[in-house]
C-alpha cells in the first residue's frame, strides 16, 4: 500500500515525497506535466532553504547570496544572512534536481491529476490509488483545497508577480529589493550572466510598464530579455486549516501572504520535512501548530511591509526608516533567514 500519495509534483510536493521515501515509506507522486516546470518565482532561497536542499541530498547549479538589499532612489540599506549564504538557482534547474533526487530514492511519479478524494479511517482513494496519507501540494490555486473546503476568503488589494529573466553578470551577491510606489521590483543572481527581475504589485499593467518605474534598475538590464514573461496571482490565500482527516496541505496550497519577502520555496521545504515527521510519529494533527511555528516570522514581517506598502505615505518611507535603524533591519532579515 502507498504511505504517502502526493498531489503535485513541484517544490514542495518532490520535497514530501523524498522525506517519506528517506523515512522508509513508499511515496507517489501524482502530476501531469513533464520536469522541468517553469513559473513566476523569485528564484532566491534563504539560507534556511538551501541548508534543507542540503538535508534533502539535492545538489543544484545557482549563485550565493549574501543577504538582502533595499533601494529606493537615493536611499539604499542592506544586511548579510548570519548562518550561512543563500541560493539563488533557475526554477527549471531546482526541479529538475528534486526530481532526478526523488528517482535516486524510489519515488514513484504517476502523470494524472488528483481531481477527488474519498476518504476512510484507514486510508484515501485519489486518482484511482489508495494511500494512508494524501498530501495536496497542488500550488497556489489548489484545487483539492477548495475541494476540501478549506479556502478561506481574502481581503485587501489583490497583488500579483510577473517575472523575466535578463542576460548581464550580475552586480551583487545580494538580493536587491527596489521600492516604487505602485510595488516593488526583486534582483536576483541566477546565473554567472543571468539575474531574475520580478515584479509585484496590484496594478494589473505590463511587465514593461512596471519596469519604467525603476528607472535605475531598468537602465542595468541592457539588451534583448532572456525568457519570456510568467505570472502569478492573486498572491494571497487563506487557508482554515492544513490538516483535513487523511489529506494535509504543503507549499502554497497550504496557505500565502505574499512574495514579498521572497521566502515561499524556502518555506514549502522546511513544511515537507515538518509534515512528514509528524506522519512518522503518528501525530498528523501536530502539523498544522508545526506549520504555523514554522511560518510565525514569514506571516508576521510579510504583513506588517504589505500594510505599509499599502499607503503612499507609509511605503516612502520603507527604505529609509531600515536605514536609519540599520540594527532593527538587519534582525529582520535574520529572523526571515
Amino acid at each position: 500500500m502507498i504511505d504517502v500519495l502526493v498531489a503535485g509534483g513541484g517544490p514542495a510536493g518532490l520535497a514530501t515525497a523524498i522525506h517519506a521515501a528517506l523515512a522508509g515509506m513508499r511515496a507517489v507522486v501524482v502530476e501531469p506535466r513533464p520536469v522541468p516546470v517553469d513559473k513566476a518565482c523569485g528564484e532566491g532561497l534563504m539560507p534556511t532553504g538551501a541548508a534543507a536542499l542540503r538535508s534533502l541530498g539535492v545538489t543544484v547549479p545557482g549563485m550565493a547570496l549574501r543577504g538582502i538589499r533595499y533601494l529606493d532612489g537615493g536611499h539604499r540599506v542592506q544586511a548579510a544572512f548570519r548562518d550561512g549564504d543563500g541560493l539563488g538557482v533557475r526554477r527549471t534547474a531546482l526541479h529538475a534536481a528534486l526530481a532526478r533526487r526523488a528517482a535516486e530514492v524510489g519515488v514513484e511519479v504517476v502523470a494524472g491529476r488528483v481531481e477527488g478524494v474519498r476518504q476512510g479511517d484507514d486510508g484515501v482513494e485519489a486518482a484511482g490509488l489508495r494511500a494512508r496519507w494524501l498530501v495536496a501540494a497542488d500550488g497556489l490555486h489548489s484545487p483539492l483545497r477548495a475541494l476540501l473546503g478549506l479556502e478561506l476568503p481574502c481581503r485587501g488589494p489583490r497583488r500579483y508577480g510577473l517575472r523575466r529573466h535578463y542576460p548581464v553578470a550580475p552586480w551583487t551577491d545580494f538580493v536587491e529589493v527596489h521600492w516604487a510606489a505602485g510595488g516593488e521590483a526583486y534582483v536576483t543572481p541566477v546565473g554567472e550572466r543571468l539575474v531574475g527581475v520580478a515584479v509585484l504589485s496590484a496594478r494589473r499593467r505590463p511587465y514593461r510598464e512596471h519596469l519604467a518605474d525603476f528607472p535605475a534598475l531598468l537602465a542595468r538590464l541592457e539588451g534583448p530579455a532572456a525568457t519570456p514573461v510568467r505570472g502569478a496571482g492573486p498572491l494571497r490565500r487563506r487557508v482554515r486549516s492544513r490538516v483535513a482527516g487523511r489529506v494535509l496541505l504543503v507549499g502554497d496550497a497550504a496557505g500565502y501572504v505574499d512574495a514579498l519577502t521572497g521566502e515561499g520555496v524556502s518555506l514549502a521545504l522546511l513544511a515537507a520535512h515538518a509534515l512528514v515527521g509528524c506522519l512518522r510519529a503518528g501525530t498528523p494533527h501536530l502539523y498544522e501548530s508545526a506549520w504555523l511555528r514554522l511560518s510565525r516570522h514569514h506571516r508576521l514581517l510579510t504583513g506588517a511591509l504589505l500594510a505599509a506598502a499599502r499607503r503612499r505615505a507609509s511605503a516612502r518611507l520603507i527604505v529609509p526608516a531600515a536605514r536609519l535603524m540599520p540594527a532593527l533591519f538587519g534582525a529582520a532579515v535574520r529572523a526571515l533567514s
